[in-house]
């Protein structure tokens, strides 16, 4: 019999018991617990877990354990929570969560580009008033990270009329994309961009990315959208940038600390649309079946699939 496959997280009973039906479902041969249901030896026999999110201490409760597979793309948390000892840790790669992700990019872009905050202000006024219409061919759209994700958005926006400006840590080429890298390319796509997208993972490197100095550099008027991680832009200075009329707006996804506090000046300012993370939800039957696949080529080559650079967080 094969060895029993942990479900470790820090997630409520109900969330936990819908996430294991749905694997389940995926790999009806395989014997899946949560950690609270292990007996000791079964947690001396667990050789794979599939964690959210899991404390670190359940982890170090499993002796055997040779490798992690995450059920959500982003795994700063893990990584930082885990450390440089930790097994290897395999991230969700889901096609379906890249199209809900570019599903997202090119709405809200269409959101700041047919200037919907405008409108929203002036119906709060009862303001009757037409404003010019940009066309998708006169706007620069910036994507800040070219992975999988940024990819997608990219496709989209392109299809859409846009133009496409991306940076990535590495260099990388999208046709009909102009691709930069490196400080200096960082700079140039900051400065062409009608519309920054965040879209780069967290790491030591991208914290704090997006600061004053940078945002000084973008175009009077500019927006920004945060899809990232909400450390990836240093908020002290986005609402200075966006209080001085340098930036128009901001669409902010994701934030430091979520839920966002009601104290939060994000909430009330009249330049920022705040949503509770949710512009790419992942799909649990699709994740579910992405993780069995995983799994049986491991139990059957002992392959795993792409690992997470610990050195780099992702």
């Amino acid at each position: 019999m094969s060895s029993p496959i942990a479900f470790v997280s820090r997630m409520n009973a109900e969330t936990e018991t819908v996430w294991k039906e749905a694997l389940r479902a995926a790999m009806p041969q395989e014997h899946i617990l949560s950690f609270s249901e292990l007996s000791e030896e079964q947690r001396r026999m667990v050789e794979f877990a599939i964690v959210a999110n899991p404390d670190p201490a359940d982890i170090a409760a499993l002796p055997g354990l040779t490798w992690i597979h995450s059920l959500w793309a982003g795994v700063e948390r893990l990584v930082l929570e885990l450390g440089e000892k930790a097994p290897p840790i395999v991230r969700l790669k889901d096609p379906e969560l890249s199209r809900v992700m570019a599903e997202a990019v090119l709405a809200w872009t269409y959101y700041l580009q047919r200037d919907m905050p405008a409108y929203r202000d002036n119906q709060q006024k009862a303001l009757w008033q037409e404003l010019d219409y940009r066309h998708p061919g006169e706007m620069t759209i910036g994507l800040l990270g070219l992975g999988a994700l940024g990819a997608a958005a990219a496709e989209r926006l392109l299809h859409a009329g846009f133009n496409v400006t991306g940076w990535s840590r590495s260099s990388k080429a999208i046709e009909g994309v102009e691709t930069l890298t490196g400080d200096d390319g960082l700079q140039g796509l900051l400065e062409k961009s009608d519309i920054l997208v965040c879209l780069v993972p967290l790491t030591d490197a991208t914290r704090g990315l997006v600061n004053a100095s940078r945002l000084a550099a973008m175009k009077n008027g500019a927006a920004i959208i945060n899809f990232a991680r909400g450390a990836v832009i240093v908020a002290d200075d986005l609402i200075a940038a966006l209080d001085s009329g340098k930036l128009s707006h901001a669409v902010l996804d994701v934030f430091e600390q979520e839920p966002l506090p009601a104290a939060s000046p994000f909430w009330q300012h009249p330049k920022v649309t705040v949503l509770p993370h949710i512009s790419a939800p992942t799909s649990r039957e699709s994740s579910a079946r992405i993780v069995a696949s995983n799994v049986r080529t491991w139990r059957e080559t002992g392959t795993l699939p792409e690992t997470v650079d610990m050195a780099r967080g992702y």
